[in-house]
């Protein structure tokens, strides 16, 4: 499957105009529209990202107590 992402903006009389399409003449295509707001929305896909890593103890180990080879 072959996708396209295209931004536009409705006209005045309410049509949207693609053009340029990488498709040749005649294959069927499907087309989905969306809100311009639905693009912000899925920008918190990552919400983490950016964010600043703290590191309590980086040396330590992990769940030492869990193991029953250790007690």
């Amino acid at each position: 499957m072959r996708i396209r992402r295209i931004e536009t903006t409705v006209s005045g009389d309410g049509t949207v105009t693609l053009k340029n399409m990488p498709f040749p003449p005649g294959e069927h295509v499907e087309v989905v529209v969306c809100a311009g707001d639905v693009k912000r929305r899925g920008n918190n896909a990552y919400p983490l990202r950016g964010k600043p890593i703290q590191y309590l103890d980086p040396f330590g180990g992990v769940a030492d107590g869990d193991w029953e080879a250790a007690q």
